[in-house]
């Protein structure tokens, strides 16, 4: 159980492999370690935003990228009825030093993971480990595993560790061990990927409709899958429905579990319904989160992305408010070492503006657009846009985001580098 290892990293998601790409960018010596036995493709599309972009630019990682996501141009709003309300650019289409990206998170985590072996080492990320405990003395941390089938493994011995093991992190239950369930927001979630033709200019990302009576997001994640030049068209279909009685991230749904409140929405850019019955398989799992919490760091453990801040799927800034996280606290040990003043900063500043994103996204990230334009409409058809809410009022709520999640045009050219 000898110390030769810096920094252990509990979770080998993209928060976890930015931060250990970070750390050896730094000259910090860590490990990652991952519960699975085996990290395998999961999930489905994320957006990278360009304050996230920024980060991989500076990992070197930016071609990486360009050759399996898709450059964002724009995103668009409409109502149910497929009536156009809000277009803005986006990425560099919109000034940004930065690009945009649409990306399976499968191609992200496995771009990261090949960058991180490459560049740290084939034994830098240990699979099969799954975190139980954590034990703090003077000198450092005594991390305890099990195995797949809960047998002891070896312990670990690090000067800190860093909890980047999601929404239900061991980590996070240690240091929080009275916590109950994540926060339930009403809302239920069922997405796929799929083989599709390009939608509208084939770059862009999509909002229609409202939670009370469906809500749709629609963007591609891969271009040019086959021979007819279609793309990995991303989906995600939201609706407001009752507290489940147990949380699962992983359970597969059937179409017409879900599909009733779509199934007139033809509209001249894309027929919903076929879409959604040519996806399997189909993910249904809970829009929850979390409440802020004072503190992510005690002694010298502390956490990251998830484990911190889960927040709703809403606003496309999950994966880059981890980025953001992973970069900060590298930024913080390269000033002050692994040392605890280190871990404080990082909490200091980072507990802070993830907090405000979380309770923004609840209540007011960028598809409030749909909102506004669904409740002053009543629901209905409308003759033209203005007859209901102001280009300027619909920028308003989208420049609003931005600022306070940190990707504001001015705001991100301007701020220095984290590390």
């Amino acid at each position: 159980m000898d110390k030769d290892t810096q920094l252990v990293i509990v979770g080998a998601g993209p928060g976890g492999l930015v931060l250990a790409l970070s750390l050896h960018q730094i000259g910090v010596n860590c490990r990652v370690y991952e519960a699975v036995p085996e990290i395998r493709a999961v999930g489905a599309g994320i957006n990278l935003l360009p304050h996230g972009v920024r980060e991989f630019d500076e990992l070197g990682l930016l071609h990486e990228l360009e050759a399996v996501g898709v450059r964002t141009k724009d995103v668009s709003y409409f109502n149910k009825f497929g009536q156009f309300i809000y277009r803005e650019l986006a990425g560099e289409a919109a000034g940004y030093p930065w690009p945009q990206f649409s990306i399976h998170r499968a191609d992200l985590q496995a771009l990261l993971l090949r960058a991180v072996r490459e560049r740290l080492g084939d034994d830098s990320v240990v699979v099969g480990h799954r975190c139980v405990g954590t034990k703090q003395d003077d000198s450092g941390v005594t991390v305890e595993f099990v195995g797949p089938t809960g047998e002891a493994l070896q312990r670990v011995r690090a000067d800190m560790v860093v909890g980047c093991d999601g929404i239900s992190s061991a980590v996070r239950r240690q240091l929080y061990p009275d916590e109950g369930d994540p926060v339930y927001s009403g809302v239920t979630v069922w997405r796929g990927v799929t083989a599709h033709p390009p939608i509208l200019a084939g770059a862009g990302t999509s909002y229609a409709g409202w939670l009370s009576v469906g809500k749709l997001i629609v963007y591609p994640i891969r271009n040019a899958v086959d021979a007819s030049g279609n793309q990995l068209m991303n989906w995600v279909a939201s609706l407001e429905r009752p507290k489940p009685n147990a949380y699962d991230w992983n359970r597969h749904a059937k179409t017409d579990d879900f599909i009733e409140p779509y199934l007139d929405w033809h509209f001249d850019w894309l027929d919903v319904p076929a879409m959604m019955r040519s996806t399997d398989p189909i993910l249904v799992f809970p829009m929850v989160d979390r409440d802020p919490v004072r503190t992510w760091t005690f002694g010298r453990v502390t956490l990251l992305g998830d484990a911190a801040h889960p927040m709703y799927q809403r606003g496309s800034n999950g994966t880059g408010q981890a980025t953001l996280d992973a970069r900060y606290l590298a930024g913080c040990i390269k000033r002050r070492g692994l040392t605890e003043d280190s871990l404080r900063e990082y909490d200091q500043v980072r507990v802070e503006a993830t907090s405000k994103v979380v309770l923004m996204n609840r209540a007011n990230p960028p598809d409030a657009i749909l909102r506004e334009v669904h409740v002053r409409s009543g629901g209905k058809r409308f003759r033209c846009i203005e007859d209901v809410i102001s280009r300027q009022e619909l920028a308003e709520i989208s420049d609003r985001y931005k600022r306070v999640a940190g990707f504001d045009i001015e705001q991100l050219r301007s701020r220095p580098s984290f590390v």
